[in-house]
């Protein structure tokens, strides 16, 4: 029973997930419909390693799902198959409707079934920290209200009330985590810190929309696949856990950052500066989570510093460049969600 799914492992954080499990002697089960966003470069150092397996599925075949939990049994789902570029949503919201919600709703459906006679695993559904809306002050813990102002994030929210009601309604062993934004390798370019690194990297203006002073709050991956791991060994079924930093950043100081790191490492040419862009509908000011309940009661907290993250980010991509040729540059360089 070393057994575990990871829906969504093509995609940059569940890339980073498999890699963390089968490091730590899991045999993964990888489940992606291959998107636009899924990439066979996020696994090209662990494809042929015994412990990892992959299927080619959608989520939303509750049949052929419902046939790989039975096949291998596995002690735990982590899903993380989810469409997540608010822009993209702003454009075309249908696809996040069918993915996030109705996907999310097959795999519980599959999940259910597969449960009844394996009452020992457990379902760790993977949300953001958007659902909570724009927090002006403060930090939103665990009962703070729902509140999406993209149709992403109302997609997400709304999956995460479904696995809530499955929770309370049949009994089912799950649990969702909400993190913050988080940055790393494998993150596709559509994402602000890849993008703007893409562009540093080919002497491109960086973009920033409206003023720049939107604050995220930032994770990077690695410290995020620890606190999932963390929840799969000690987490409490039926409970919802934060996910985050504690540390907030403008999308202006993001630039900024990004433009010192490179120059330590790079000849930066000269149309690598900041160039304000209208800003996209509903864009919230601010996200930020309390994560004291993760740290107190699991005993996990965030190992990697903003600075730290960013240095081993930016050299990845330096060192990676086949990554970017692997995506269609329309995909990079294509301006969304302006409707």
């Amino acid at each position: 029973m070393n057994k575990i799914v990871v829906t969504g492992g093509l995609g940059f954080i569940g890339s980073n997930l498999v890699e963390l499990l089968i490091n730590k002697g899991f045999t993964v089960i990888n489940i992606d419909k291959v998107s636009y966003a899924s990439n066979f470069y996020n696994v090209s150092s662990i494809k042929k390693n015994k412990k990892y397996k992959f299927f080619k599925i959608d989520i939303n075949n509750k049949k052929k799902i419902l046939n790989i939990f039975t096949k291998f049994k596995p002690i735990c789902i982590f899903n993380l198959a989810a469409e997540t570029h608010v822009d993209r949503s702003i454009d075309s919201p249908k696809e996040f409707i069918n993915s996030n919600i109705l996907g999310t709703f097959n795999i519980l459906e599959a999940y259910r079934n597969y449960s009844k006679n394996n009452n020992k695993s457990k379902f760790i559904h993977i949300s953001t920290d958007e659902v909570y809306g724009d927090i002006i002050k403060g930090r939103t813990n665990e009962n703070y209200p729902y509140n999406p102002s993209s149709p992403y994030a109302a997609s997400k929210a709304s999956s995460d009330h479904l696995v809530i009601s499955y929770i309370k309604t049949f009994g089912v062993r799950a649990i969702i985590t909400n993190c913050s934004n988080n940055y790393g390798p494998r993150q596709h370019p559509e994402k602000l810190i890849p993008k703007m690194i893409y562009n540093i990297l080919n002497n491109k203006n960086l973009p920033i929309y409206g003023d720049g002073k939107n604050s995220r709050e930032w994770i990077y991956v690695k410290d995020h696949c620890e606190a999932l791991y963390k929840v799969f060994k000690s987490g409490k079924i039926g409970e919802n856990y934060n996910i985050g930093s504690n540390k907030n950043y403008n999308n202006l100081e993001i630039c900024k950052t990004l433009i010192k790191v490179a120059k330590k490492n790079i000849i930066i040419g000269k149309n690598v500066r900041v160039k304000f862009v209208k800003d996209r509908p509903g864009h919230d000011k601010r996200y930020a989570l309390n994560s004291s309940k993760i740290i107190n009661q699991l005993k996990w907290k965030p190992k990697t510093s903003f600075i730290n993250g960013i240095n081993k980010t930016f050299k990845w991509y330096l060192n990676n460049k086949k990554y970017y040729k692997s995506i269609n540059k329309k995909d990079i360089i294509k301006r969304l969600g302006k409707n």
